[in-house]
């Protein structure tokens, strides 16, 4: 059936530098995979420390040697101990790979530190939320029984430096409560000082606006459909941040202002609050044991 008139139509992205656009495809195949020589001497391991049980044959280097090409092909268990052999195979490295059973158990207790060192100076964030699904006693016997029930949801609110997509800051709540309420307990408990705020329509609070004034943060947030003016010209007054980005709108278009403003920074915390959705099971409820 053909789309009605009164849709609208979805706006395409136009390619304006193509020859840009494709060596940008090229370059996502183009790798390189070698072991260096302080991975390949230190593949085996040199059991230092007494403990129960066998001796570890295969160092913690070449555990996460493998359980990194697990994580960037996205495979499983089985297949990464067949393209760890094929690897060590082709590079004549000389190494054996570890059976993918035991790939599994060092895994669980491996300790790998990801922490990125903190930014140095003010910081921009990007403050957005998104929905978690609880899988409670209502989840479970609606799926066993048919009973339906109130499904429950939590909210969890990310703070994200767009620098280096690292989230600064995190607040877990009902999802009754309004994103505006939670500007103020996520930014303190960012350690930096915080230069520039960035955030969607549902910050567009003067509670929100007036805290990030009396904190002196930047604030860049659009103002909702049909926002009006405050404070006119003819007050005394400081100008209010909203006020001037209101008019600018007015004068060239929200498109425009958010171009000029660099409202485009937000959109990290949006994909990274979307990514750390998961669905979360109580402890000790039904669906948690039958799983």
């Amino acid at each position: 059936m053909a789309a009605s008139k009164s849709e609208p139509r979805k706006k395409r992205y136009e390619v304006k530098n193509w020859k840009r656009y494709n060596e940008a495809l090229v370059t996502r195949g183009d790798f390189t995979f070698y072991f260096s020589e302080e991975v390949v001497d230190a593949w085996e391991h040199a059991n230092d420390a007494k403990k129960n049980g066998r001796p570890f044959l295969y160092s913690d280097v070449a555990i996460e040697t493998l359980l990194t090409i697990r994580e960037l092909f996205r495979l499983p268990y089985r297949q990464t101990e067949g393209f760890g052999r094929a690897l060590a195979k082709l590079l004549d490295a000389g190494v054996a790979i570890p059976h993918h059973t035991s790939l599994v158990k060092r895994a669980a207790k491996l300790k790998v530190s990801i922490a990125i060192d903190p930014a140095k100076g003010p910081i921009e964030v990007v403050v957005d939320s998104t929905g978690l699904k609880v899988f409670g006693d209502g989840e479970w016997r609606r799926k066993k029984h048919g009973v339906d029930k109130r499904r429950t949801y939590r909210k969890v609110h990310l703070a994200v430096d767009p620098e280096n997509h690292a989230i600064v800051a995190q607040l877990l709540t009902d999802s009754s409560v309004h994103d505006g309420n939670a500007v103020k307990p996520l930014l303190e408990q960012v350690e930096q000082e915080v230069e520039t705020f960035y955030g969607d329509g549902a910050y567009d609070q003067w509670k929100v606006r007036e805290h990030l004034e009396e904190e002196r943060i930047h604030q860049i947030i659009p103002p909702r459909k049909g926002a009006v003016i405050k404070q006119h010209g003819n007050s005394n007054a400081d100008p209010i941040e909203r006020d001037e980005c209101v008019r600018q709108i007015r004068r060239d278009g929200k498109k425009s202002w958010k171009e000029s403003i660099g409202y485009h920074r937000r959109s990290p915390s949006a994909t990274d609050s979307k990514t750390a959705s998961r669905p979360i099971k109580p402890p000790n409820s039904p669906s948690a044991a039958s799983s």
